[in-house]
């Protein structure tokens, strides 16, 4: 059974992979039980999920790799504190900077891995507000990436790699989706000529309810700081709860053939939930009513106000901040779809690049990380970079001089 909260956003009382799950157990059991796995950037909300489902197949070895060394310290509790246990013979957590020599030194050191899955990522649309962001996302989603793949081969070159995509890398209109798109090209793009043997798998899906820094998180956090809730205006979304995202996750990185995306099935006239409904849900689910505001100072003064009437104050803002996609897809131009015999779950062949030379991208966006290139200060110039061999985002990225961090 899912948390009765995340029914306000999917509209599920239980995982719609479960079937999924229990259907190739067996494949699964075989591809975990025994193995040694290295899960990276998994303290998170998706990576966590993950873990506590890998770890019911118990997994010879599981190290997890997170920079929050807060998030691993309260991972280790939930998974110890669990009914079922903790199965795996050698189980250990490291505050790692994933790109980081110390990285590198595990992996030669403790290595090899039979699987290999990597959930780090700047992930938000709003971390296009400046040069600076975006270079960390670059960083992060692309240079990192391409490290990690060469280290891969390098020390573990018969292992399965799983890394985490988005919904957004489908015709990115934002510089994070089309950060993550070009991460998918790392992927695949002369993996087997990098020296990689083993299986590489992605996953594009759609928004986890209620995972950390989502809008939905922040409804329960301002809730109980007093605050006004706030959602944009005509934003369609697919959302899966935590349990799924971790569903999703372990399926993606076992059953798909290699070089494919997978991605749920889920229907847009069914699925698609616009935010401001799940606003008034998370309302209702807490016995309250929406008091609509378009003003932001009015809706932060009138919070007392509105709870003595049994409402609270829900502001509605227009969706005109950059990068800001009114809905969402999992198939891009170009791009087909196969079935990989799962009743939930579909998977898209990768495509590869439109143009262009993804080794030259790479060389270049090393040098601008490390701010040796003339485009490292300039969002425009690193746009013509991602267009060379993304052309169409030249053309889709939704520019605005507003972002989300000037709204409430």
């Amino acid at each position: 059974m899912l948390p009765p909260l995340s029914k306000t956003a999917t509209g599920r009382d239980s995982s719609m992979f479960a079937g999924d799950l229990r259907d190739v157990e067996k494949a699964i059991r075989d591809a975990v039980q025994g193995a040694r796995i290295l899960a990276i950037g998994a303290a998170g909300s998706i990576g966590s999920n993950t873990v506590h489902t890998l770890v019911k197949y118990a997994p010879k070895a599981l190290h997890v790799v997170d920079q929050n060394e807060n998030a691993l310290a309260e991972l280790v509790r939930e998974l110890r504190s669990s009914p079922e246990g903790l199965n795996v013979e050698d189980f250990r957590t490291l505050p790692l900077d994933y790109g980081s020599a110390a990285t590198k030194l595990l992996m030669t050191a403790d290595g090899p891995y039979d699987r290999i899955l990597n959930f780090a990522a700047i992930k938000h649309v709003r971390s296009e507000k400046d040069p600076f962001s975006i270079l960390q996302m670059l960083d992060t989603n692309i240079v990192k990436q391409a490290r990690l793949r060469r280290w891969i081969a390098e020390t573990s070159s018969n292992a399965d790699y799983f890394s985490v995509s988005t919904d957004k890398a489908a015709n990115p209109v934002s510089f994070m989706g089309a950060t993550k798109r070009i991460m998918e090209h790392v992927l695949f793009d002369g993996a087997r000529e990098a020296g990689m043997t083993g299986k590489i798998t992605t996953a594009r899906f759609a928004n986890v309810a209620y995972s950390n820094g989502s809008l939905l998180q922040s409804f329960e956090n301002r809730l109980a700081r007093g605050e006004p809730l706030a959602s944009p205006l005509n934003i369609d979304r697919y959302f899966v709860s935590l349990q799924e995202s971790g569903h999703i996750c372990t399926l993606a990185s076992i059953i798909p053939p290699h070089a494919h995306i997978a991605i749920p099935r889920l229907d847009p006239k069914e699925h698609l939930v616009p935010l401001q409904q799940v606003a008034e849900a998370f309302l209702a689910h807490h016995d309250l009513k929406p008091e609509f505001f378009e003003d932001e100072r009015a809706a932060c003064t009138s919070v007392e106000s509105c709870k003595a009437k049994g409402k609270y104050p829900l502001l509605l803002t227009p969706a005109n901040t950059a990068g800001e996609k009114p809905y969402e897809e999992f198939v891009g131009k170009r791009e087909t779809t196969a079935e990989i015999g799962l009743p939930n779950m579909l998977a898209v062949p990768y495509a590869g690049v439109q143009q262009g030379s993804m080794s030259e991208v790479l060389a270049r966006l090393d040098k601008v990380v490390a701010g040796e290139d003339e485009a490292s200060g300039s969002k425009d110039a690193i746009k013509e970079i991602i267009g060379s061999i993304e052309p169409d985002f030249m053309d889709s990225h939704i520019e605005s001089k507003l972002n989300l961090d000037q709204r409430v």
